[in-house]
């Protein structure tokens, strides 16, 4: 870890630069060699901060394309932390990046009033002058949450279980993708757990700069997940950005919980289904009606270097042509797309995706990331969904 945090370690290649998403979109950003490793240098004598780092969106495209391994995209989010620590106070990022803490906050309130207080014109004015974009897609609520819904599912007795971390999207704003997953995994022969002690995962907060916000989460997760480590209990998420925290982000961020961690992180829930394919344990229909579909790997995934089991997932289905879209960023990189400065930035980062899904065939697009499926029917006007919600109703029809 050390050396991958050594700004020495960069040798200027480039390849940083020119798979960066938003170094293309936009000249105000130098680029992640020259706010990462170069200005890392800098840093650490003491010079201040280039006026351009608030423009990485996180999206982990350098670190992918780094040679060396170099963690370009942490040495941007702890130089952010620090800039955040001088402030001055933005309630408009606090708010981006703490939303389950909002969400619970206004839980009492019923889903129509809290969907009508944040998006009718007069808030959606108020929130602009915050600066959170008034074009911006911002999601509804759900009626209910995923875990107030999950508490009165009706699942089958079964001799095994499995752990399940939704994450603040499934919770909050998608619940029904959760219910689909709920579904596959009772359908092997898996009761599913929720527990009550898993928080927001923290990214959104490390990527806005609250990172002791960060760090009270992770501790709170990573004592939950080794428990169900301890106990021989897997533990899985269908959201690459939460996996991605737990994986790899949170023992960069925070070493002091990387032991820990040590072998706690949850399965990718797509791969851990494909698994279960290939075992016999979730059988798949013998046959299916013809279905065009267009596949976003989300950058958070493509991190993490797992492959991508929800295109293989959808490919193994009857009937189903799904094409892998191969069209880069989605521009959304969770709050950023939504920011008013940021907002039009993401919508030239997507472009190319947004245009690739407009051409093709599909009357349908999948992606596992939850914000990118808002910004891929945002900018292309066509329905996104989660493969495993795909793969439960091939598995109905």
């Amino acid at each position: 870890m050390k050396l991958r945090l050594n700004p020495d370690a960069c040798i200027a290649c480039t390849s940083c630069v020119v798979q960066c998403p938003v170094a293309e979109a936009t000249p105000e950003f130098l680029g992640p060699r020259m706010v990462g490793p170069a200005a890392q240098r800098f840093r650490l004598m003491g010079s201040g901060e280039d006026e351009s780092l608030h423009y990485c969106a996180n999206c982990k495209n350098c670190d992918i394309s780094c040679p060396h391994g170099v963690l370009i995209s942490t040495f941007n989010m702890m130089a952010r932390a620090e800039q955040a620590r001088k402030g001055p106070f933005s309630l408009r990022d606090w708010m981006l990046s703490h939303g389950a803490f909002l969400a619970r906050a206004l839980g009492l309130l019923p889903a129509a009033l809290r969907n009508f207080g944040m998006l009718n014109p007069a808030s959606r004015w108020a929130l602009d002058r915050l600066g959170v974009s008034a074009q911006a897609p911002l999601p509804r609520f759900a009626a209910r949450t995923f875990r107030r819904q999950l508490r009165t599912f009706a699942q089958p007795d079964a001799s095994r279980s499995v752990v399940f971390f939704p994450g603040c999207y499934v919770d909050i704003y998608d619940p029904q993708t959760g219910l689909d997953i709920v579904w596959l995994l009772n359908r092997a022969g898996y009761r599913v757990i929720v527990p009550d002690a898993f928080d927001c995962c923290g990214l959104p907060m490390i990527a806005n700069g609250f990172w002791e916000d960060a760090r009270r989460n992770a501790a709170r997760n990573a004592e939950e997940l080794a428990g169900w480590r301890r106990k021989g209990v897997e533990v899985i998420t269908a959201c690459p950005s939460c996996a991605l925290m737990f994986k790899n982000d949170l023992p960069e961020y925070f070493p002091e919980l990387a032991d820990s961690m040590e072998g706690a992180a949850p399965t990718d829930a797509q791969e851990f289904v494909l698994r279960l394919v290939d075992n016999g344990e979730l059988p798949l229909p013998a046959t299916g009606a013809p279905l065009d579909i267009i596949y976003h790997a989300p950058c958070h995934l493509r991190a993490q270097g797992l492959g991508l089991p929800g295109l293989e997932l959808l490919q193994s289905l009857p009937g189903v042509r799904a094409t892998n879209a191969n069209a880069g960023c989605c521009g959304i990189s969770g709050s950023y797309g939504f920011k008013k400065e940021k907002y039009h930035i993401a919508q030239r980062i997507g472009q190319r995706l947004f245009t690739a899904v407009r051409q093709s065939k599909a009357p349908v697009a999948a992606s596992e990331c939850g914000t990118c499926r808002v910004q891929i029917e945002h900018g292309s006007g066509k329905q996104c969904l989660h493969p495993l919600t795909i793969l439960r109703r091939r598995m109905e029809a």
